[in-house]
């Protein structure tokens, strides 16, 4: 097996030793032999040397209630620091490069090559519109106070590659080095308190503040270089082919604690971002812009100032001060702007793009393509909102609303009516004048809610908002409700509003909604020829299993994209992925570059949460590299999709769905010990102790595994390591279609089929990270006896599993074609293993307990959740 590159093997070394060293001065040197010996007898286990396994066990069983915290640390802190290392050689190799980022000015060629005219290649990118969204489900395990520590130490690393240091410097960067290891190693890594949603948006800004602010300019002049060489066409400075875009503070839907007064703030707290992060850079602009030559428009403006670009700026940053206090003042306060606060971005923009003209006309070019050009740009893609937030709430709370207005007005009864009826009711109150929610009306704390929150929306520039998602939606009136409960609510002009599609039951229907929808006259003219259309990968996932979902929503996505080219409009799809493949989860490229023909069309919205914000968008160059990414693999989607499959993969695709379905579906809601055996096996039950988000684990305070969301329930498997939501059912059927001699058929979907390929890899690669021995552990640990058949009956059919993919792609092992990312997760083996056997002994000891566990079992406990889930690089 490959080896690590030497590079990043000498950073793990490197990092791995101050780490050490660390745990030799606190807690002390029989600390540090104590956790040697449990990573040898860890790394003996992996090489399965005689008795290495018990020896493990033993050594992790016999530690006391107050040495199990410190030795817990010590790995979970190991593995973060060797993501750190991996995280840092990406950037290495793309400067080096040695990358499989492929750069956009070689797409650009590539595709020219193959056919596709610089002026289509010139008009994609231009019109391009790639929206990330963040959102803050509960995945990020790291605390902020050590992200920021850890992207010190990347830097520190940058600064270690030079090869022209002296002696000095290179100790100071070394003793710079450690000293953030040291603190790392000194803080808590747990956070105690649940982050409330402002606590979340706030995180969302910081993102932007440390990385995006530099990254998106440096990438947008990159590839305007590119599209210059390639096409002979500028990238204009207006073009806005990335946004950002939040659910931060705006998603509501089963999170009780996102209300509109919290809306209201994180809006506000944007705004203030926004000013304060364009404040400095326009003070750099003074500094640099003294040149008193300017064109006639430039000078009039300021009156004929001796230093005119300084003058009109000075203006401009008098008036962003002013919107800055008076953003943290309504925070507090609530009050209105007066005249001099900026509202709208394009005020921002105007006086920027007055000094580039001037600038350009009086032939001082090279200066206006410096600073003033990325600030330019900032302005265009962030304006003075800094983010769009999106709103998503449930499809009944508008419906509710709805009904107890018309109610109180002794109008019928709304929620009785027929879609037609509501539809007509609908349609015409929008085609009115009249006011239909009364102005001195006490509604329910309920509907009052959804008013407010409307009422915040309408405030609004229509810059600083996104879309608004419904999830549950299933017939027009659900997206006609809400556009009038806006309307109700002083909006003047037209939000987007994107119903979402997530179950298998809703995938299946989203074609029949979609047509439903855009056969109403009124509603089509409202959209201005654009529709968005959310596609969502966790519930369908988790309702069908992996594979079912994975070919419904490339269904649903086909014959969406045909019902919106048949009414003349253009589609988007939002597509709600989440960091693992039970989610939608995979590279990105890949990902795109297998969705259906024409479905892509230079336009994609994307989630982007948690943990995966920050392995993205955590640096500026790697948040370059995944703009690189996304940016290459739409534009090729859109010029040069791949072909529609064939009819016989089609139907072998809907052979092995079915199988895939029913093998899921009889074990997870057929099987009546299946619910006891997840409960038993994994932390499900424990995962609420850890403060990971501001959302409830569960939809409903109780139920079952129905009720539980998404990502708690992969994040519940994948601390086992029996990864079951990603292979389940597809385990039957690739096994099913071999037994009957199709062997060669899946083959030749795999070679030709993107889609295909993309399903076998990302499931090969989740089959790697699981661990038949991890998973018989936590078993023999925590599982009542009665229930062990089940377990050992799901081992084997993860065996199973992993000999079909093998047999598939004609490999010895898994990950043949990945010896990197293979030998990347061997070296995080010896790490997490000692954090699966503490983890289990741990939930056995808490369970025993019976609800009077130690302090430090508690902590420790937490540390090996937080741990395991850096080690497998992702959680829910």
């Amino acid at each position: 097996m490959t080896e690590l590159h030497p590079a990043l093997r000498e950073n793990v070394r490197l990092l791995g030793e101050i780490l050490g060293d660390c745990i030799r001065e606190k807690p002390g040197p029989e600390w540090f032999e104590r956790v040697e010996e449990v990573r040898q007898a860890a790394k003996s286990d992996r090489m399965q040397e005689s008795g290495s396994g018990q020896r493990l066990g033993e050594l992790l069983s016999s530690l006391t209630d107050d040495q199990l915290v410190p030795v817990t640390r010590a790995f979970n802190q190991f593995l973060n620091l060797a993501n750190l290392a991996e995280q840092y050689h990406g950037i290495r190799r793309h400067r080096d490069e040695e990358t499989t980022v492929e750069p956009v000015r070689q797409t650009l060629a590539r595709l020219a090559r193959q056919g596709v005219s610089p002026e289509r290649l010139h008009e994609c990118i231009r019109d391009m519109r790639l929206e990330f969204v963040l959102t803050a489900h509960p995945t990020e395990v790291a605390r902020r106070t050590l992200i920021m520590k850890y992207d010190e130490m990347s830097a520190c690393l940058e600064r270690l590659d030079r090869d022209d240091l002296l002696d000095e410097e290179l100790e100071a960067e070394t003793a710079r080095l450690r000293q953030l290891i040291t603190q790392a190693w000194n803080t808590d890594e747990i956070r105690h308190e649940r982050p409330t949603a402002v606590d979340e948006a706030r995180w969302g800004f910081a993102v932007i503040e440390n990385s995006l602010w530099e990254a998106l300019p440096d990438f947008l002049n990159q590839l305007d270089g590119a599209l210059w060489e390639e096409t002979g066409e500028r990238l204009p400075l207006s073009a806005n082919p990335i946004r950002i875009a939040s659910w931060m503070g705006g998603d509501r839907d089963g999170n009780p604690n996102v209300t509109s007064e919290v809306t209201r703030e994180v809006l506000l707290l944007s705004r203030w971002m926004a000013a304060d992060l364009f404040l400095r850079d326009l003070q750099r602009l003074r500094a640099e812009l003294s040149m008193w030559e300017a064109t006639p428009e430039l000078q009039e403006r300021v009156g004929g100032h001796r230093e005119p670009y300084r003058a009109l700026l000075s203006e401009l940053r008098d008036r962003l001060s002013a919107t800055r206090d008076w953003a943290e003042e309504a925070v507090r306060h609530n009050v209105a702007p007066d005249d001099r606060v900026l509202l709208n971005s394009a005020d921002l923009i105007e006086p920027l793009q007055l000094c580039y003209d001037s600038l350009r006309a009086c032939g001082m070019e090279s200066v206006a393509e410096g600073p003033l050009r990325d600030t330019l740009r900032r302005a265009y893609c962030f304006g003075l909102e800094l983010i769009r937030l999106d709103i998503r709430q449930e499809a009944s709370r508008h419906t509710q609303a709805i009904a107890e207005i018309l109610k109180h007005l002794g109008m019928g009864d709304y929620e009785s009516w027929s879609e037609a009826d509501r539809q007509a009711f609908l349609i015409k109150e929008l085609e009115g004048a009249r006011p239909l929610v009364p102005r001195h009306w006490e509604p329910s704390p309920e509907t009052r809610e959804v008013l407010d929150t409307c009422s915040v929306i309408a405030r609004q520039t229509p810059e600083a908002l996104g879309s608004y998602v419904i999830s549950m939606a299933a017939q027009p009136s659900d997206v006609l409700s809400v556009i009038l409960l806006l309307r109700e609510c002083g909006m003047s002009h037209n939000m987007r509003i994107v119903p979402l599609f997530e179950t298998l039951k809703d995938l299946e229907y989203a074609p029949q909604a979609l047509t439903s929808l855009l056969e109403l006259d009124w509603y089509r003219q409202y959209t201005g020829g654009q529709q968005e259309v959310m596609i969502g990968y966790s519930d369908s996932a988790k309702d069908a299993g992996q594979m079912m979902a994975a070919w419904a929503q490339y269904q649903a996505q086909e014959q969406l994209t045909d019902v919106a080219r048949r009414y003349g409009v253009h589609l988007t799809l939002f597509h709600g992925r989440g960091g693992t493949v039970g989610r939608g989860g995979g590279p990105a490229n890949q990902a795109i570059l297998s969705q259906p023909p024409g479905s892509v069309n230079g336009s994609l919205r994307v989630t982007e949460q948690g943990e995966m914000i920050r392995f993205k968008f955590g640096l500026p160059r790697i948040a370059h590299q995944s703009l690189t990414l996304y940016t290459s693999a739409v534009l090729e989607a859109s010029v040069a999709p791949a072909p529609d499959p064939a009819p016989e993969w089609r139907e072998t695709m809907d052979h092995l769905t079915q199988e895939a379905v029913q093998s899921y579906r009889a074990l997870v809601r057929d099987t009546p010990e299946f619910v006891t055996y997840f409960r038993q096996a994994t932390p499900e039950q424990e995962l609420g102790k850890l403060a990971l988000g501001s959302r409830p684990a569960r939809r409903k305070p109780t139920g079952g595994v129905e009720s539980l969301r998404a990502i708690p329930w992969i994040f519940a498997w994948t601390q086992m390591r029996l990864m079951l939501p990603a292979w389940l059912g597809s385990d039957e059927a690739l096994g099913n279609a071999l037994k009957a001699g199709h062997e060669d058929q899946l083959k030749e979907m795999i070679r030709h089929w993107p889609f295909f390929r993309t399903h076998v890899d990302m499931l090969e690669m989740v089959l790697a990270k699981a661990d038949l021995r991890i998973v018989h552990y936590y078993e023999q640990k925590m599982v009542e006896p009665e229930l062990r058949p089940l377990g050992e009956n799901l081992r084997e059919r993860l065996s199973a599993c992993v000999e079909a993919v093998k047999r598939l792609k004609g490999q010895t092992e898994l990950l043949e074609d990945q010896p990197g990312f293979a030998h990347s997760m061997k070296v995080r083996n010896t790490y997490t293993d000692p954090l699966h056997y503490l983890q289990a002994e741990l939930l056995h000891r808490d369970r025993e307990a019976a609800g009077r566990v130690p302090e430090n079992v508690e902590k420790a406990l937490k540390v090996t959740m937080a741990g395991i889930a850096a080690g497998m690089r992702n959680t829910g």
